[in-house]
């Protein structure tokens, strides 16, 4: 349907009438000028000319008098209101919370055959898995030194993954602050409803700086009902070339700080899983395994398109103010209409 914000503008419509009035009243006040007869200003003494103006005048303040309201009508700021469109309201609350430390920069993962660093692992894996989320709603927390809200709890899934995938390495900081992210996450959750609220932790670290314990926070969450899936990140095994080439090189465990320990409680203390992928492979199947926790009902929400339409009375308005220029251009002459 259509409808109308501010009807209240309408009342302006008896304004020219009112401005009129006052005109002639003012007039009417002035000194007469006096003639001896009337007989030379009657109609059937009009020329041709004269009656051209007047038609003329009339057609003109037709167009003005439609042109105000024409105005007046889009001041009132009409819209057209569509049909209640139904949310796909019946999935989780999923916020994700993605390390970007500087050791995610680390390039021991391979992705189509190439050695690429962990968070463009992460980014490919975990974009995929959002894209397919539809029907429920997706935050983002970034997180290094400190933890940052990306992208609240949202059905557009589009700007989720955009948002992750312009993630820069060590932007957050070089640190881990896991427990602060899953802090803010158990924050944000928290004002949704009762229901499947999940958070689901990346990292490649050990809980290093910030102001709450990953288990203090887990156990946080665990009170008001919220499942943590945690996932550590990183290969075991890396070879570091030296200064002889692969003779002298040697290899390195480059997830050594990962804090394998703290991560599982976290996720027991809520009832949830603590996943290891050491390749993309492995990261996609975890992402997949989670992919299966059983979706709740929710309360349905709808929304209804909304269209705004004062454009179409404000361009009339423009195209009856120039035809009565045009008249008034035509047949006013130096008189005017």
């Amino acid at each position: 349907m259509i409808e109308l914000l501010w009807p209240w503008v309408l009342a302006a419509a008896p304004l020219p009438l009112l401005l009129r009035w006052l005109t002639r009243h003012a007039e009417a006040r002035q000194a007469a000028l006096t003639v001896p007869s009337l007989r030379p200003y009657q109609p059937d003494g009009e020329s041709l000319t004269d009656s051209s103006r007047r038609g003329g005048f009339s057609i003109a303040l037709t167009l003005l008098t439609l042109a105000w309201l024409l105005i007046l009508i889009a001041g009132a700021r009409p819209q057209w209101t569509g049909e209640p469109v139904a949310l796909p309201a019946s999935g989780r609350d999923l916020m994700l919370a993605v390390d970007i430390s500087g050791s995610m920069g680390t390039e021991d993962m391979q992705l189509g055959g190439d050695y690429v660093d962990r968070l463009t692992v992460v980014k490919q894996v975990v974009s995929d898995f959002i894209e397919a989320r539809g029907g429920d709603r997706v935050g983002l927390i970034l997180f290094g030194t400190n933890a940052y809200l990306q992208a609240p709890l949202t059905f557009d899934l589009t700007t989720v993954m955009q948002l992750l995938r312009e993630a820069p390495v060590g932007i957050a900081g070089g640190k881990t602050a896991i427990g602060d992210a899953i802090g803010l996450g158990v924050k944000r959750l928290r004002q949704r409803p009762e229901g499947d609220r999940v958070i689901i932790l990346l990292t490649d670290g050990a809980n290093n700086v910030g102001e709450v314990a990953p288990v203090k926070a887990s156990e946080l969450a665990a009170d008001i009902g919220v499942r943590i899936y945690t996932i550590g990140v990183g290969a075991t095994e890396m070879r570091m070339p030296s200064l002889f080439g692969r003779f002298g090189s040697r290899i390195v465990n480059p997830s050594a700080e990962l804090d394998e320990d703290t991560l599982t409680q976290v996720a027991q203390n809520t009832g949830a899983r603590y996943f290891r992928a050491e390749n993309t492979q492995q990261l996609a199947e975890i992402y997949a395994l989670i992919d299966e926790l059983e979706p709740v009902e929710q309360e349905a929400e709808t929304f209804r398109p909304v269209q705004a339409l004062f454009m179409w009375p404000l361009g009339g308005s423009l195209v009856l103010l120039f035809a009565a220029l045009l008249l008034n251009a035509t047949f006013g002459g130096r008189r005017g209409i």
